[in-house]
């Protein structure tokens, strides 16, 4: 089976960085032509095989920005094929505590800047004979309890039903799907785990024994927005490892049977 990316033009948003540039590495792997957005570059440029990520300036919560990116890609590339929203976070807030301004941002940067990048993405797309796909990077902060970024929480299941609904407005020319994403091993994984045993253990904690990796989530963004998945939409992807388990499995004292 083929990817059918060979040719396509894609912007990642955030995609410089931590799972951002695992998608960007693997439109790439995919043949696409990758643009990724972020506030300021990477540390280092981003390539696979010799090709590399087009790099452009932008803050997504501003619409002037977002507006002047897309024309810029459509000016130089001809078309737009695939957008993944991945740009996005949090820092750890409790949320009697926060202020009404820190709230306000967290969901400005997780959901709404995700839909003003759809739209002027969308605009681009329905014009085309091909259309489009959108991938909207979710997690499951949205879908259990979140606390210490209950805000970040409550916008990442705003992006779930924002998807739902857009793949039924837009559709049949574009389609648009979220991956729910669980714990990922990045260049910040010590910001929120500690050193490497910290990593590994909370890693153990998932069924399939670590954390995502950034290209793991990358290759489902590049599953959905292709071909193979011309018949998903308005569809949720968890990608999580299994998930994990239960607390009450390890406070009881019951002797496990095999």
């Amino acid at each position: 089976m083929e990817l059918g990316l060979d040719g396509s033009v894609v912007l990642v948003t955030g995609g410089v960085r931590g799972v951002g540039a695992g998608i960007s590495r693997a439109f790439l792997r995919a043949g696409a032509t990758v643009v990724a957005c972020a506030r300021r570059p990477g540390d280092e440029p981003i390539e696979v095989d010799g090709r590399t990520v087009e790099f452009v300036e932008c803050d997504v919560r501003d619409p002037e920005q977002v507006q002047a990116m897309i024309e810029r890609i459509v000016d130089t590339h001809g078309r737009l094929d695939a957008l993944v929203n991945n740009a996005g976070g949090s820092p750890s807030a409790m949320a009697a505590d926060a202020s009404p301004r820190f709230h306000a941002k967290i969901v400005e940067l997780n959901l709404l800047s995700p839909l003003l990048v759809a739209q002027a993405a969308n605009a681009v797309m329905q014009k085309q004979e091909t259309g489009g796909a959108i991938v909207n990077i979710s997690s499951v902060s949205g879908v259990r309890p979140s606390p210490g970024t209950a805000a970040y929480g409550a916008a990442k299941a705003g992006v779930d039903s924002l998807s739902r609904s857009l793949a039924v407005e837009w559709a049949p020319k574009v389609r648009i799907n979220s991956v729910v994403v669980g714990m990922v091993e990045t260049e910040q994984s010590h910001l929120f785990y500690g050193d490497a045993d910290g990593v590994a253990a909370v890693g153990e904690t998932v069924p399939l024994g670590r954390l995502a990796r950034p290209d793991d989530i990358g290759n489902c963004a590049v599953f959905l927005a292709s071909p193979l998945a011309a018949y998903v939409s308005g569809s949720t992807l968890t990608v999580h490892g299994g998930g994990e388990r239960p607390a009450f499995l390890a406070a009881g004292n019951a002797e496990s049977s095999k």
